[in-house]
């Protein structure tokens, strides 16, 4: 069990007090494996998602996506924004089409073969499919994390400062110094590394890697976060310090997270998105949809009932 300090305690019903609970494992889960379709399946996902899809002065803007891997639909129509200083947490069952949302946000689905996108992606009201649009600079923008720490053969130090490196952000030595030393500092790192930077990344630990690769991604300086399950790996320990970072990094970045576990969706997020069959079904306050879902594909869902 992993408990959230920086929350107040409440003796109401309050979102806190709820999120809280589900933190602590308050879900009604069935055991892995018991999986069944449900009743609600037949009566159809909505045409358009229940919820509240737009958001004042999004970041991203996200119009009727639609994701084809050769003649295979994998997302269908989404329509969501994504706020500022906020995190979004994507949810659903396995093959939903959370993972394949979050390779829209970045263009990395532009690396399979086959693999088309349609409908409209604004960052900053400026389309990312643009043909106009340098995927390069796309990509230092919107930083990624993936399921799986992957830090370069090479020194602590110089995987931080790859980035800076290729994309010309610092004049000097000691810019790029500064510039490690305060990406390994917001990554919670900088402590355990500072005597060994010059020492392979690899023999660091599985949570230390993750936190390494999130300060190579904030060395870039994005403005966005995308993390890909990026716990799934990671002992409870390791995704305890994950989580409070995700909690610090909030306040100056916009953050997508797909993650299978929705205790942890419940503890980070504070808008989250639920996902089924390449549709969205859901989206809102994190509080409400897990307290008052307003689809029962949500409910179903966040109940155990299936998935």
């Amino acid at each position: 069990m992993i408990h959230d300090p920086r929350r107040p305690e409440s003796n109401s019903g309050s979102g806190a007090d709820v999120r809280r609970r589900f933190g602590d494992g308050g879900l009604n889960l069935k055991p892995s494996g018991r999986m069944h379709v449900p009743e609600s399946l037949e009566a159809g996902s909505p045409g358009r998602p229940l919820g509240e899809i737009s958001v004042a002065d999004p970041i991203f803007s996200c119009r009727d996506v639609s994701v084809f891997y050769g003649g295979k639909q994998a997302l269908k129509g989404v329509t969501i924004d994504t706020a500022r200083r906020q995190v979004l947490a994507a949810i659903g069952p396995s093959g939903c089409g959370k993972s394949t949302f979050l390779r829209c946000l970045n263009r990395m689905n532009d690396t399979i073969p086959g693999a088309r996108v349609t409908g409209t992606i604004t960052l900053d009201g400026q389309d990312i499919y643009s043909r106009r649009q340098d995927v390069a600079q796309l990509r230092a923008r919107i930083g990624m994390v993936f399921q799986k720490p992957n830090p370069f053969p090479k020194s602590i130090y110089d995987n931080v400062a790859y980035g800076p490196r290729i994309h010309g952000l610092t004049r000097s030595r000691a810019d790029l110094d500064e510039l490690v030393f305060t990406s390994l500092q917001r990554a919670g790192l900088w402590s355990e590394v500072k005597d060994r930077l010059s020492s392979l990344a690899l023999g660091l630990s599985g949570g230390q890697q993750q936190r390494l690769c999130i300060a190579r991604t904030l060395a870039v300086q994005p403005e966005v976060i995308l993390m890909d399950e990026p716990c799934s790996a990671l002992d409870p320990i390791a995704t305890a310090h994950i989580e409070d970072l995700i909690e610090q990094l909030r306040a100056s970045y916009a953050i997508v997270i797909v993650t299978h576990s929705m205790q942890q969706a419940a503890r980070v997020s504070q808008r989250t998105a639920y996902f089924y069959m390449g549709q969205l079904i859901e989206v809102g306050d994190t509080d409400r949809v897990f307290t008052n879902p307003q689809h029962r594909l949500t409910e179903d869902y966040i109940t155990g009932r299936f998935g």
